[in-house]
């Protein structure tokens, strides 16, 4: 009896660990498989949409976009200049005075001449799925092309479809990234995370009044 204890004891955490690993993959290619054929990296193929959704990503205290950041910004103005997008819906994080990444990309935009009318501003996307159910819920888009690097487009496109909108997603990556590994690994995580907020109907931290997105983007200024 005392082998049969010492047994379970060493085996059960492989057990545990086995399952749990099994569960990461399983979600995760769940996931994969649920957005892959609305990823796209070939702007002429890319479907035509309503909005360019550019999640949100570091700035530096001197305004300075991180190189994720700009690269998601760069990939909006192409495909606006394009014609695929119609207007530009910048989502990330604005919690604090000193910190601002959507009136940093705003003021790229800008510079670069997209129009102030086509510029939307959420102020609150402070993680993809805050991003997604907003841009439904506040800004009431029905379809978009979702902007981020493509280690992180299955989540956001299995999000964003999972929440009713005609999502599809774009690669962004324009650069090699440091830490590339890190975010992969940390990305693996994050797809359970979003798998059980579609699962459990999860509500963003805030919501608010609703400022469609083919209404006045000077509502979502500040």
């Amino acid at each position: 009896m005392k082998f049969k204890k010492k047994l379970i004891i060493l085996i059960a955490p492989i057990i545990i660990l086995g399952l749990l690993i099994s569960t990461i993959y399983l979600m995760n290619s769940h996931i994969n498989e649920q957005s892959a054929d609305y990823i796209f990296s070939d702007i002429n193929k890319v479907p035509q949409a309503q909005t360019a959704l550019i999640l949100g990503a570091r700035v530096f205290p001197d305004e300075r976009m991180s190189s994720m950041l700009e690269d998601r910004s760069l990939t909006a103005f192409e495909l606006y200049y394009k014609g695929k997008v119609k207007k530009i819906l910048i989502s990330g994080d604005h919690g604090e005075k000193g910190y601002d990444e959507v009136n940093t990309v705003k003021n790229w935009l800008l510079k670069k001449g997209v129009l102030a009318e086509d510029i939307f501003l959420d102020h609150a996307g402070f993680d993809t799925y805050d991003s997604l159910f907003r841009a439904k819920h506040i800004f009431q888009v029905e379809s978009l092309i979702i902007i981020t690097q493509n280690f992180h487009l299955p989540r956001a496109v299995y999000l964003g479809r999972n929440l009713d909108i005609n999502a599809y997603g774009f690669v962004a990556d324009k650069h090699f990234y440091r830490n590339i590994e890190y975010n992969e690994f940390r990305e693996k995580i994050a797809n359970i995370k979003g798998f059980f907020e579609i699962q459990f109907g999860s509500k963003p931290k805030y919501l608010g009044e609703p400022i469609p997105i083919t209404g006045d983007s000077q509502k979502s200024w500040d």
